[in-house]
């Protein structure tokens, strides 16, 4: 009998939770939410990160504080938020290294399918080659001689195994054919700094960040990637005007929740992702750092998925096909 009363509580206590539950999720978001850019502060995915956040703000009328969990290549933060509750109050927003951390890691500690809800696509980031401002080397086909004509390994920072800015390094260095040696760094921020100290020769980053220390002589620019050229440099060429379709790579970023996001939430986050798309002063933000805003019908779960399955697909192809090592 006292099992039995016991028994008909609970149920009774669980059929008043779900009403609950459902309730929450109708009435998401309640309080803040942390937004994790898995690189240090002050490169270009911290900036990106950080419009978006202010962005989500305004959309959904609560706090989106940033959270910086750099190291391991960017998988750290990718791996503690596949790991976060999955209520929609720990998000994620990634670039390529999403697409191609399956070929460069044995295990990275996440499937970027499997183990996120993606909530759709954001901004899309050409990325820039830029070398120490001592380099002898003006134009790209004089920074390959260069390169080739180096008896020591030269230095080519990056964001850590993994990263756009490695995938970058590695494609540049078979274009060159020559000997590169990979410096990782916990982020773009301090890579760019040791550049500019002369304590490495090269970066390939995303323009965000980056535009102005090329504007300044800091560092020296060689090529954007990609078909157009930077109002704010209108002078430097593209890959594509160059033919080297062996660098064309940008940094699309997309916005992701841990599996098991309630659709309901999943749905909200979308809707206020498609307004952050469509937000002037966001998209005159990103604007000012090259970067374009994809459409609102870019930001959407199923766009999302769509992209992030077929760039798997396709760097896990480039990477594998180039014998780039495994970590």
């Amino acid at each position: 009998m006292l099992r039995k009363a016991w028994t008909g509580i609970l149920g009774l206590l669980l059929a008043g939770m779900l009403p609950l539950a459902a309730m929450a999720q109708e009435g998401y978001p309640v309080r803040g939410i942390t937004l994790v850019t898995p690189y240090a502060a002050g490169g270009g995915s911290d900036l990106v990160t950080r419009v978006l956040a202010e962005a989500l703000r305004r959309q959904l009328a609560q706090t989106v504080s940033v959270q910086n969990i750099s190291g391991g290549g960017g998988n750290i933060g990718v791996q503690q938020v596949a790991r976060a509750a999955p209520d929609g109050y720990t998000l994620l927003l990634h670039h390529i290294g999403m697409a191609t951390a399956p070929a460069l890691f044995q295990n990275p500690g996440f499937d970027p399918v499997a183990s996120f809800e993606q909530i759709g696509l954001f901004a899309d980031m050409p990325m820039l080659l830029v070398g120490n401002k001592d380099i002898a080397a003006n134009s790209i086909a004089e920074l390959l001689d260069w390169v080739r004509a180096q008896r020591e390994d030269i230095t080519f920072a990056s964001s850590g195994q993994g990263s756009a800015t490695h995938l970058c390094a590695i494609l540049f260095q078979q274009l060159a054919g020559a000997n590169v040696t990979m410096v990782q760094y916990r982020g773009a921020a301090p890579a760019l700094a040791d550049l500019q100290a002369g304590r490495v020769n090269l970066l390939c980053d995303v323009t965000a960040g980056i535009v102005p220390y090329v504007q300044s002589g800091a560092v020296k620019a060689y090529v954007i990637t990609g078909t157009r050229r930077l109002d704010s440099l209108p002078n430097l060429p593209t890959t594509e005007e160059l033919r080297l379709q062996a660098m064309d790579i940008t940094a699309w970023f997309g916005l992701y929740a841990p599996a098991g996001t309630p659709r309901a939430v999943v749905n909200r986050l979308a809707t206020a992702l498609q307004g952050a798309t469509r937000d002037t002063e966001t998209r005159s933000r990103l604007a000012q750092m090259d970067t374009l805003v994809f459409d609102a019908d870019q930001a959407t779960p199923a766009a999302h998925r769509q992209r992030l399955a077929a760039q798997v697909e396709q760097w896990n192809r480039v990477i594998r096909n180039a014998g780039i090592p495994v970590n």
